[in-house]
């Protein structure tokens, strides 16, 4: 009777997490509700997390004049510096793809892009910010509003083949209201 029980409460496996499964990456599953915004784009809530939250990350989908499309992964409080990620891509600049342009890009709607999936499917440059790394794990989508997987970051830049780089704008924060 137990194991029906643990079926039931867990989540049906996206394809970011059956990509893990068939590389044999460990990771755990994590759902976070979500709500839109006036312009219709989903936000994830993850306040639930308080100061665990910095451990989330987002997946943002940029173009650099020169590589076309590439992706930065930073926390979820942080802003992505567009001049940073530009110097270390070997771009005189980049900017963030159009939401109309995303989906048929990576695959993925606005609040679903995720490093592993993009990676998989498209191959494009994935840069992660340097803040991952020492933590044991860190959040990123799993391919669906509001789903995320929590992984080690070693595991995760070495499945993309993506460096760590300080990918933050100076001196800018998101305040999460609780």
């Amino acid at each position: 009777m137990s194991k029906k029980k643990n079926k039931k409460n867990k989540l049906e496996k996206t394809l970011v997490e059956k990509i893990l499964d068939q590389n044999k990456i460990k990771y755990r599953q994590a759902q976070f509700a979500v709500s839109e915004d006036k312009g219709g784009v989903a936000q994830m809530n993850t306040s639930i997390l308080e100061d665990k939250e910095r451990l989330v990350y987002k997946t943002l989908v940029c173009e650099g004049n020169k590589t076309g499309p590439l992706v930065g992964v930073v926390p979820v409080t942080e802003h992505l510096s567009m001049k940073k990620l530009a110097k270390v891509s070997g771009n005189k600049k980049c900017e963030m793809l159009p939401l109309k342009k995303l989906a048929k890009t990576t695959g993925y709607v606005h609040g679903a892009n995720t490093p592993i999936g993009i990676y998989f499917k498209e191959k494009f440059p994935i840069y992660l910010d340097d803040s991952m790394q020492g933590n044991p794990e860190i959040g990123v989508s799993s391919g669906e509003v509001g789903r995320s997987v929590f992984l080690n970051p070693e595991d995760l830049a070495k499945f993309c083949h993506a460096p760590f780089i300080d990918l933050k704008e100076p001196g800018f924060k998101i305040e999460v209201q609780h």
